[in-house]
């Protein structure tokens, strides 16, 4: 079993410097693959990582960008052909989060969050396809969320936005095959070393505990090296959908 399975490709992480999209870096670059972090406004943390997968003997690149505006993505891409020369693996991972109830949902909100979770992963889909294409190959993973299938109230325009991840998904996988492969992670409740623990979700869930970036980082790396799955989305919550 080839333990670098990702030797020689090049991965990108959007929303990358932080949280899940760090151990997706980790993971990626742990894998043999040289990554591309972007970051909106984590500079610190995108360099500090950047270093950190230097010192494992990969390529890195601390990228700069608002995902949800076409002239930042062209310029990320742009960046990322100059000094890698190509893109194997694409992680849409950008995203936000924040409650609002229904009745007090702004225009704003609604537009701000389907931006960053939905335009920026087509933005950044349609950016990928033609450099994977020129390679004959290419892998994009969408990072959806438990909340793109259940309908939480408070988080309306959030699951909107996750459950349209979903379909992009399915329609990308149509739209690129043969050559490039479009799946998606859709995670459950993540938790970091020092947050409080979230025990209703703990109580919920058949596995009796909420996941971790590794969790997420796995499952990402499962879809970017598969050769025979696309379009399709794979929970991971420790089973909380199921109740």
């Amino acid at each position: 079993m080839n333990e670098k399975p990702f030797e020689g490709q090049v991965a990108l992480v959007t929303g990358g410097a932080k949280r899940i999209g760090r151990s997706i870096a980790l993971r990626l670059a742990k894998d043999g693959a040289d990554v591309a972090i972007n970051y909106m406004s984590s500079k610190p943390e995108a360099d500090a990582l950047a270093a950190e997968i230097e010192s494992m003997g990969r390529r890195a690149l601390a990228v700069e960008g608002d995902v949800s505006q076409r002239g930042d993505v062209q310029k990320v891409f742009g960046t990322i052909e100059a000094k890698f020369g190509r893109l194997d693996i694409l992680v849409n991972n950008a995203g936000v989060f924040f409650a609002a109830q229904f009745e007090e949902l702004t225009e704003e909100q609604w537009d701000h969050i389907l931006n960053a979770n939905l335009k920026s992963q087509f933005l950044c889909a349609q950016a990928a396809a033609p450099i994977m294409k020129r390679q004959g190959r290419g892998r994009i993973i969408n990072l959806s969320s438990l909340g793109g299938f259940l309908p939480w109230p408070a988080y309306t325009h959030y699951c909107v936005s996750k459950a349209g991840v979903i379909m992009l998904t399915r329609c990308l996988a149509r739209a690129l095959a043969p050559k490039i492969l479009v799946n998606s992670v859709a995670p459950g409740t993540i938790q970091f070393p020092g947050e409080e623990p979230d025990e209703d979700y703990i109580h919920r869930a058949p596995l009796e505990r909420t996941g971790t970036g590794e969790d997420i980082a796995g499952a990402v790396a499962y879809l970017a090296s598969t050769d025979f799955v696309t379009g399709q989305v794979i929970i991971v919550d420790g089973g909380r959908a199921l109740t």
